[in-house]
């Protein structure tokens, strides 16, 4: 609900790319600042990249970030085929990134938008988008949006796993087919310990009474706080640092 240091997480989520996990076919990340997302991608692997180097080190602050690291299925290893995908839709930056694979999306027809890379990730991704702007012209109510979106990811959960981050800025969107899982840190603060890295925070130094962060991860990031994992063929919806729908 305030802009946000996310240092701590990204240093836990690159060392997955490459040191603690084998997911090591390229990495990115997109942070919103008010209608701008600024997005930086890297087909190396994030453990070794220069440039995750320089985002474990730079403050970027914001109330919107999606960070991934990739292990390729479906698509060469290649900077276009990194996440997280970006499109305009409504005058929003909308953002989209992916694990899992979809039997047979390729097959799907694309009206408005086209992907540049050769991942299913990418095409789903269009897909959605196609849809939403199909469905509604301009944009929706936020319950609207929410039903519509929650609909088209158990459509795309059917086609295989579909573990899944979208966000135009405002509100995150968030599928589980397999994995998926959350913690909220809300006062009172304490201490967080990250399982990939020996790196420690306490949150009670670096917060306000008033501070409300929610982050979600394929697994948990931190050994020492409570983690909430999300039931399979679930769809929960994040604003201002609160889940504040959630589909089953």
């Amino acid at each position: 609900n305030v802009p946000t240091d996310v240092r701590f997480s990204f240093a836990a989520l690159s060392q997955r790319g490459g040191a603690t996990g084998s997911h090591t076919d390229g990495w990115g990340i997109s942070f919103y600042e008010q209608k701008g997302c600024r997005s930086l991608h890297d087909p190396n692997p994030s453990a070794h990249s220069e440039l995750a180097k320089f985002i474990r080190s730079y403050p970027i602050k914001s109330l919107m970030v999606i960070a991934h690291v990739r292990k390729a299925n479906r698509g060469r290893v290649a900077l276009e085929n990194t996440h997280p995908f970006g499109r305009e839709l409504w005058g929003s930056a909308w953002s989209f990134a992916h694990n899992g694979q979809l039997k047979g999306i390729k097959t799907r027809k694309l009206t408005h938008y086209a992907p540049i890379g050769t991942t299913d990730s990418e095409h789903a991704f269009c897909w959605l988008l196609d849809r939403l702007r199909t469905l509604y012209p301009q944009r929706p109510s936020d319950h609207k949006l929410s039903l519509a979106i929650s609909e088209l990811f158990g459509d795309l959960r059917e086609l295989g796993v579909f573990n899944a981050l979208l966000s135009d800025g405002r509100s995150l969107y968030a599928s589980c087919s397999t994995k998926l899982c959350y913690v909220e840190r809300r006062a009172p603060f304490g201490q967080a310990s990250l399982i990939d890295e020996d790196l420690e925070v306490d949150f009670a130094q670096e917060t306000t009474p008033n501070d409300r962060v929610i982050i979600l991860a394929s697994t948990p990031l931190t050994r020492n706080e409570i983690w909430t994992h999300v039931a399979p063929k679930t769809t929960l919806v994040a604003r201002r640092g609160a889940i504040v729908k959630s589909f089953a």
